[in-house]
């Protein structure tokens, strides 16, 4: 009887884990051999006539040159300035999209009434249904010298003059980032918020905590575990974006980031193993971001159970 029962599980537990090859499938050819196909052109060669990559699918074939040279330039060269800016404007803009998006999801989870909360998320999810791009040269437009940012802030009388918000200034870009990725940020912890126990708010305040008290003793420490998922979701496209800056500083080599040289060394240099090797680094970077997030998620749960 016992072996019976024990065959039923595992053929129970094949059936369910069935589900998962269409996810693994689409991991494996969207992830894993477009990685390995960005190695192939990042070690491989470069046609002296075309000047177009020449991948190398052999790995004991592979050419290190065009990777150390990248390396080094982050290291010690001159991409060190603008891996260091990208953080920088990727950091800046997370902390505008908290700013932002925490008082938001807060409201919209625990605040809003039930009867409108269903229209608030549709206004959240909005922006997704226009192209980034759009909204993007939507900004171009309000911020030129006569747009209506200037006018507004000139009605007020905040300015004198009109600013010239698309010269290559950072704020402009570090604003950006944070309009284009905010909608991003929001809808993890918004999930996250919703999901906490009230009672467990309705005991802080039984306990004799105010308002704020019970918000940063009981409501934030529980509401981290989705604010470090929103936090990831929202710099991961940030530190590859190109587009941001190239639209609303005309492509300035002040704000340049990391994404613009990326996409500098495929498309204008005649150099994309140079380009594909960037995006190694980039992604080890990365890489290096997801397992200390992977790890403080596990210890967190490890936590939560004892």
């Amino acid at each position: 009887m016992a072996i019976a029962l024990g065959r039923h599980e595992r053929r129970t537990n094949r059936f369910w884990s069935a589900f998962a090859l269409p996810g693994v499938g689409w991991l494996v050819a969207f992830f894993v051999v477009s990685v390995y196909a960005v190695a192939a052109v990042a070690f491989g060669s470069i046609n002296p006539l075309l000047r177009t990559a020449e991948p190398e699918w052999n790995p004991l074939q592979w050419d290190t040159t065009a990777f150390t040279d990248m390396l080094d330039r982050v290291v010690n060269g001159s991409l060190r300035q603008v891996f260091l800016r990208t953080f920088a404007f990727v950091g800046m803009a997370l902390a505008g999209c908290i700013a932002i998006g925490y008082p938001v999801a807060y409201y919209v989870a625990r605040k809003a009434p039930a009867k409108r909360r269903g229209l608030l998320l549709g206004l959240l999810v909005l922006p997704f249904w226009i192209s980034y791009l759009m909204r993007m040269l939507a900004w171009t437009n309000l911020l030129q010298p006569d747009g209506l940012v200037n006018r507004v802030l000139r009605w007020a009388n905040l300015m004198d003059e009109p600013r010239v918000w698309l010269d290559g200034s950072w704020t402009t870009v570090v604003w950006g980032l944070t309009y284009g990725y905010v909608p991003f940020f929001i809808l993890p912890l918004y999930s996250t918020l919703e999901r906490i126990d009230g009672r467990l708010i309705e005991a802080g305040r039984d306990l004799g905590a105010s308002a704020r008290q019970t918000f940063m003793r009981v409501t934030l420490p529980l509401s981290v575990p989705g604010l470090m998922a929103a936090s990831v979701v929202t710099i991961l496209p940030m530190f590859g974006d190109y587009y941001t800056n190239s639209y609303l500083t005309s492509g300035s080599p002040k704000v340049t980031m990391v994404g613009n040289q990326v996409e500098d060394y495929l498309r204008g240099s005649g150099q994309p193993n140079r380009g594909a090797a960037l995006v190694l680094i980039l992604m080890a970077v990365l890489v290096v971001l997801m397992v200390y997030y992977l790890v403080t998620t596990l210890r967190q749960q490890r936590q939560a159970e004892r």
